[in-house]
């Protein structure tokens, strides 16, 4: 939730709260309707020492008292305490996600690296394995280079070859074993 929807909910919750909040108040302190003495019937009783009751259809409303100060000023306390809990709640969720991060996914990624090295130096060596049965296979051309002069080219390759692979292999698990070292 951004900003600006969480600060219109929590306005609108405190909205709410305070009419309730004067509402309550109101109740509390209004008469009692027991109290009041409500008359029966559709005429008006005769004079009881000079005074004379409200007809039966009407009813007077009881005037609203006016909140106290206080009551408005803990309602709003209350009301900036709850934002300041929401607020650092929030931090608390992005200092957690932080904390998650570091706590699963850099050794994650850490042994994901480490597994990619492993597999491309296997690729590597089984490519230099190749190598070595070609120069295995070509080592005799080594002597005879004045007659076959394209297998001798071709030994070159496959030891060239054998080089270059075999150095990617043997360097590729020296650097998994580094990183997963933590180097």
């Amino acid at each position: 939730m951004d900003r600006v929807r969480f600060g219109r909910a929590l306005g609108y919750g405190a909205r709410q709260a305070m009419k309730t909040l004067v509402t309550a108040v109101d109740a509390a302190t209004a008469e009692s309707p027991a109290s009041k003495k409500q008359v029966r019937g559709g005429e008006a009783p005769s004079s009881v020492h000079g005074q004379v009751s409200p007809p039966v259809g009407r009813v007077e409303s009881p005037e609203r008292k006016p909140v106290a100060p206080k009551v408005v000023q803990a309602a709003g306390a209350t009301a900036s305490e709850v934002a300041a809990r929401a607020r650092e709640a929030q931090k608390g969720l992005r200092k957690g996600g932080r904390r998650f991060g570091e706590a699963v996914w850099r050794p994650f990624v850490r042994l994901s690296g480490v597994l990619w090295l492993e597999v491309t130096g296997v690729f590597f060596g089984i490519f230099a394995l190749f190598a070595l049965g070609g120069v295995w296979r070509l080592h005799g051309a080594w002597r005879a280079t004045a007659g076959n002069e394209a297998e001798h080219r071709n030994l070159l390759g496959a030891a060239a070859m054998l080089a270059v692979f075999g150095y990617f292999c043997v360097s590729s698990f020296v650097r998994a074993r580094r990183r997963e070292r933590g180097r």
